[in-house]
Parts: structure tokens; sequence; C-alpha cells
């Protein structure tokens, strides 16, 4: 079992809630490290999006992924085996599961919620799967399907595959292409197979609250801290920096949106010179709002 970091010898012991910029301090630090923990990364996340959620808070969601993996049975083998163990454990006994009512809350992306909840978006009982089996010692990954994460087992040359949004229901091929189809139209490539990477999941959680956000533009503040937390990312979309600039301005920062919309012109300036013009455009635009 590998349970979450310990506290640094000779620090003392964490209490109370970090700030703001102590949690995006430690969330850039985090995904830098040689191997990111995704655990703690989905946490430091939460923790930015829920005021309530402090270091006890944090450290206890640890712990329970730890106790979760400890309840999987000693010895399993075998691809298919721990495919079953962990279904029957976390999807059976435990229940965790989704329905289409979680694609409508903001708390269907937070690790702590879900845990508490039993329920979330498919990418973050996901990471629940991955978190607690990895730690029992099971070989598991995270696949990044159009519209529809799963996780799978063993090498995947096996594509032992399961759907933890069912209750880790097993996925044949046939299944998985169906799913693919019904996201995007288009055929399942191989390449849709590959292990996900911890931080390209977590590129992926923050993308999709950047999507529930930006239909309530009551919560222009969710979607800025969500970028604000994609940028920290070593390897992110440019254009979030665009994106940023706009719900700067959004949120009535016309000075600072604008300024941003400038640097981000200069950047692209070579590359596209007419859409450097577009965003300098909107830049005036946004200053012109404060006459």
């Amino acid at each position: 079992m590998s349970p979450h970091r310990p506290e640094e010898p000779g620090k003392p012991e964490r209490s109370g809630r970090p700030d703001r910029d102590e949690l995006l301090r430690r969330f850039a630090a985090e995904a830098r490290a040689e191997r990111p923990d995704l655990a703690l990364l989905c946490l430091l996340l939460a923790a930015v999006a829920d005021p309530d959620l402090d270091e006890n808070g944090i450290d206890s969601a640890q712990i329970e992924l730890d106790e979760l993996a400890g309840r999987l049975p000693y010895g399993v083998r075998g691809s298919r085996s721990w495919a079953s163990a962990v279904a029957e454990l976390l999807g059976r006994r435990c229940g965790f599961a989704g329905s289409a009512a979680d694609y409508r809350r903001l708390e269907s992306s937070l690790l702590h919620q879900v845990l508490r909840r039993r329920h979330g978006l498919p990418i973050l009982l996901s990471v629940v799967w991955i978190e607690v089996a990895r730690r029992a010692g099971a070989p598991v990954y995270g696949v990044a399907l159009p519209g529809h994460f799963v996780v799978g087992f063993g090498d995947p040359s096996e594509r032992v595959l399961v759907d933890p949004f069912h209750g880790g229901r097993p996925l044949t091929g046939r299944d998985a292409e169906l799913l693919v189809a019904g996201a995007t139209g288009a055929p399942l490539e191989e390449s849709m197979l590959e292990p996900a990477r911890p931080l390209e999941i977590v590129l992926r959680i923050l993308n999709n609250i950047r999507a529930w956000a930006a239909t309530r533009p009551e919560h222009t503040d969710v979607a800025l801290w969500s970028v604000d937390l994609s940028l920290l990312l070593p390897s992110h979309p440019a254009r979030l920096r665009f994106e940023r600039a706009q719900l700067l301005v959004q949120s009535g920062q016309f000075l600072r949106g604008a300024a941003e919309m400038d640097a981000y012109a200069d950047v692209v300036a070579g590359v596209e010179p007419e859409a450097a013009e577009a965003i300098r455009q909107r830049a005036r635009a946004a200053r012109a709002l404060l006459n």
C-alpha cells in the first residue's frame, strides 16, 4: 500500500485553512514534481473551490483513500481479478456511482465531496478508483475516452476497462466504441485508449469545471480560478491566457483584462497578426468600459 505523503521531518503539523496564494503555490509545486500526486492535486483544487476544506479535511480525504485501499482483499492477481475486486468494494459495497444530476453540480468535480457523497462525474469517480487501487498495489490507470472517462487495469493492450460511473461495469471493446461514437460521432482510435497521465487528468477536471461555469454567468469567479490553476500546469493551451483576460473583463476588472489581452496579442502577433490586432481591439474596448 502506498499511503499519502507524510509531513516533512522537523516541520510543525499543519492546521487551519491555507490562503488562496498558498494553495496556488502548493498546486504549482506539486504539478512540477517528478511524480505528481493525483489525489493531492485534486484536493488542492477542491480547497480553492471550497472555503470549508481546510488542512484537516485534505488529510482526512487522503486517509479515507488509504482506508478504502486497506479494505481490498490481499493477494489479488490478474487484471480482471483486480477490476472485479475494486468494483465489489467501491461500486457494490460503498455505492460509488454517478447519475445525470451529477453533471449539474460543482461538487461532482471536487474529490472530497465525491468521497463524502459517493457520487460524482466519471472522471472524479475514476480518480477514486485509481487512487484506491494504486494504494493497494493494483496495476491501474485512467483512460480519457472522449466524453466519458473510464479506468483500465493491467497492461493497456489487455483492454480490461471498467466504468466507475456505472458502479464499475466491465466495458468490452464494443462498449468503448459506442461510448466514443455517442460523444463524438467518430470511431474509436487506439490513441484514445492510452493511459492518461496525472496532469492530463487534472487539466480535464479543470476543463469540466470551466464548462460548468461557462453556462452560469454568476459563477465567473469559478471559471477564473479554474483557468488560474490550469495555467499553473506545465503544459496547457496557450489560449487560456486570452480566456483569463476575458474573464477579468467580465468580472469588472477592465484594466487588468485589457493588459492581459495586449500581452497575449504580443505573443500571437508573429504567427497570426490579424488575430493579434483583433485581440488588441478587444483590449481597447475593455478600457473604454471605464469611460
